[in-house]
């Protein structure tokens, strides 16, 4: 891919997240224009602005909306990179960033919390806390599962991810099965579902930031990445580490994968089908799936977040199965491509 056609891709993308978040925000009970949104933004930022937005739309706009509309793109963005690790690493096409249990894993804190009244000291953090704890230490389980004689393998990290995600999710089931708390284990099977209601500012800055962390220190190693799918015979020979450096991405994706579920509960087909979208359009080359992956990411949870809002309103359908409705009938066509393998960018 050239540099002025990944140059433009972005900058498409770009503009085009940002027409999507302005729409996003229009969406609602409430109708609001462009211009108010604009002005209430630069207003917010210092800007010398003409008030004209009202006490109300300023509060719909800044307090309820715009949180939540950033949380989806931060989301989108961070499944999406998760996900393109996560295939680089097993060499699997049909790996996402849950492989490794973190979905099942954050399920199991968040029930104990809705249900169970655990950790209720932390308050509104409380549910966040747990599932985030509930993810790192179903990753941390299948890792020293999968670890045997000092090395991980790739197909004993599946194959633990999978066992772990079973074990946890009956235990998800088995707290809702005996709870008498109809109200309770609607909530959790929201939650499960994916819900992005519960943004706020102070909601978004650790999975921002987390984001931003875990993005740098990929776009930074897009070469080993690469080397990944060519095999680990080549990658051994270009000098890489192969135990260290799966041992990086696992850490890196799940702490990324574990904040962003603890924001927003499990979304799923994100991180499974936006890479394979970026790699048809521009080839298997990190060094540009990553930050295509990020953007089309957002773009496309910011969507998703807006479909869930308007589809059922005024009450709110869960964004998971938005997402899955747009995920399951893509990811079949593609399997029906004949051209398509794993990293050939057709």
């Amino acid at each position: 891919m050239t540099r002025l056609r990944f140059t433009l891709l972005i900058g498409a993308l770009l503009a085009g997240l940002l027409v999507s978040m302005t729409f996003a925000v229009m969406v609602g009970s409430v109708g609001i224009t462009p211009s108010i949104i604009w002005e209430v933004l630069f207003s917010k930022i210092g800007l010398p602005v003409e008030a004209t937005a009202s006490k109300a739309q300023n509060i719909i706009i800044w307090e309820i909306r715009l949180p939540r509309i950033i949380l989806a793109a931060i989301v989108g963005a961070a499944l999406a990179i998760s996900g393109a690790a996560i295939q680089a690493l097993v060499r699997n096409p049909i790996a996402d960033p849950y492989i490794l249990g973190v979905s099942s894993g954050a399920s199991v804190g968040a029930t104990m919390v809705i249900l169970l009244g655990a950790f209720s000291f932390l308050g509104t953090y409380a549910l966040s806390f747990a599932a985030f704890l509930g993810a790192i230490l179903a990753v941390v389980i299948v890792f020293l599962l999968a670890r045997v004689n000092g090395r991980t393998s790739v197909i004993r990290l599946l194959l633990a991810g999978i066992a772990i995600s079973m074990v946890f999710s009956a235990i998800t089931n088995f707290m809702l099965m005996t709870s008498k708390q109809q109200g309770g284990i609607q909530a959790v099977m929201h939650w499960m579902l994916g819900s992005l209601a519960g943004a706020k500012w102070s909601t978004i800055g650790i999975p921002f930031f987390t984001f931003l962390l875990v993005f740098l220190l990929l776009l930074l190693n897009y070469r080993q990445l690469n080397a990944l799918l060519l095999g680990e015979e080549l990658a051994t020979t270009l000098g890489i580490n192969l135990d260290r450096f799966r041992i990086f991405i696992i850490l890196v994706v799940s702490l990324l994968t574990g904040v962003v579920v603890a924001s927003s509960g499990s979304i799923g087909f994100v991180g499974l089908i936006i890479p394979h979208l970026v790699r048809m359009i521009v080839g298997s080359n990190y060094k540009f799936v990553l930050p295509i992956s990020a953007l089309m990411g957002a773009v496309f949870l910011v969507w998703a977040d807006m479909v869930a809002r308007m589809a059922i309103a005024p009450e709110e359908m869960p964004i998971g199965i938005i997402t899955a409705v747009c995920g399951g009938p893509f990811f079949i066509w593609m399997l029906r491509r004949r051209r398509y393998s794993f990293g050939d960018g057709e």
